[in-house]
């Protein structure tokens, strides 16, 4: 077998060994200081006021619905191209996920066909997906938001680093009111598995505290039974009270170690992501039947994924032959993603997906190629040669 090349793949160096290896010999594995460090670090970077780490991205979807007060019968607003996660946590909560389909050249949830779906119904909250790492519309999304009276959660799980297009980080949460990332192996930094919510409303906040710790709080909260709580007017030190029904979705110390140190290296990660994005696009300028996706919008992405549409008849072959190939050299491609209509699951329960025409075209035609920091020039010629040579035909 040859050098093997996935569609993604995390960095680890030695100072990601060392932070882990400190906290294994020294420090709190779980609720300690490298938890307070990340959440502050990561407040810091994107410009919000509050952050909260969770045990994944699909926690912090979960705990942030319930902040948002999503409960059962409530409508939420998504895009079809995105991981099941995404809409599986409306329906943890009860809620009813609608799907918006996409804007064809940013693959992200389209703001006119989202005005139209928030004209029939009453919706209680938007999830915009990120995409790759670019910023939804989201000054348009939040005029609707006023306009229409629902609540925004960035679903930035691609997107730590990036930009609005106002220049502003995503998560900073200037255009809504909770965001979150992913620290799964494949993003913008590792942590094993994990996430982030960021937010700017303290009540939130407080909310996601005590949901991810059991519904408990220790210090965060007044005590409902004072009688219990103190003696002769000091805190009592065991006390700690469950006010509302809460989950164990805590991040570790060793996780946050080891997102600690690589959160240093985010902005090189991105800039080093940035030129094989420029590789690639120059090279497939001049193959006709291929088509990179969001090339107009590179500047501000965090470019989580290399996708690119392909014309299949006209190279009269199909996807699934072209990625056997493919792996057959090495080198692992992978489709981002099977729209949500389209599982068993939604389909059954939910709109079909041929009311989604943007998002049925883009499935049928995308491919994603790999990216990620380690990857050299010579690996990326090395895909650009085998799948011009599994595409085009010798004349």
């Amino acid at each position: 077998m040859e050098n093997i090349l996935p569609y993604g793949k995390h960095h680890i160096d030695q100072d990601d060994i060392d932070a882990v290896t400190q906290v294994l010999k020294f420090q709190n594995l779980t609720q300690g200081e490298e938890v307070t460090k990340f959440e502050n670090s990561i407040a810091e970077y994107v410009g919000a006021k509050h952050a909260v780490s969770v045990s994944s991205w699909t926690s912090g979807l979960h705990l942030s619905c319930l902040a948002l007060g999503i409960t059962k019968d409530d409508y939420v607003v998504t895009s079809p191209i995105t991981f099941v996660a995404t809409s599986n946590a409306v329906l943890y909560c009860q809620g009813k996920p609608i799907f918006c389909d996409i804007d064809p050249k940013t693959i992200n949830l389209c703001p006119n066909k989202l005005e139209d779906l928030v004209k029939k119904h009453k919706v209680k909250a938007v999830i915009p997906v990120h995409f790759s790492g670019l910023s939804c519309d989201m000054e348009a999304i939040q005029e609707l938001s006023v306009k229409y009276d629902f609540k925004i959660l960035e679903d930035a799980a691609h997107a730590l680093g990036a930009k609005h297009h106002d220049g502003s980080k995503i998560g900073s949460c200037k255009f809504s009111d909770l965001a979150g990332f992913s620290l799964h192996p494949v993003k913008s930094i590792a942590a094993g598995e994990g996430g982030i919510i960021t937010t700017n409303n303290t009540d939130y906040y407080k909310k996601l505290i005590r949901l991810r710790s059991h519904g408990i709080t220790k210090n965060t909260d007044p005590f409902l039974y004072h009688n219990q709580a103190f003696t002769a007017d000091i805190k009592n030190p065991w006390y700690y009270e469950m006010h509302e029904l809460g989950y164990n979705y805590r991040l570790t110390d060793i996780q946050c170690a080891l997102a600690n140190s690589q959160l240093n290296k985010l902005d090189s990660f991105i800039s080093k992501r940035k030129e094989a994005v420029a590789y690639y696009d120059k090279k497939f300028e001049s193959i006709e039947g291929i088509e990179p996706i969001q090339e107009k919008y590179r500047s501000i992405s965090s470019h989580h994924l290399y996708a690119i549409r392909i014309n299949y008849k006209r190279f009269e072959t199909t996807r699934a032959d072209l990625m056997l190939k493919l792996k057959e050299t090495g080198i692992y491609s992978q489709v981002h993603y099977i729209p949500v209509l389209q599982h068993p699951f939604y389909n059954d329960h939910f709109q079909n997906i041929n009311n989604f025409p943007n998002s049925q075209k883009y499935y049928e035609e995308c491919l994603s190629i790999p990216l990620y920091y380690e990857l050299t020039f010579e690996d990326q010629k090395k895909v650009i040669e085998k799948l011009k040579g599994f595409l085009i035909k010798p004349m």
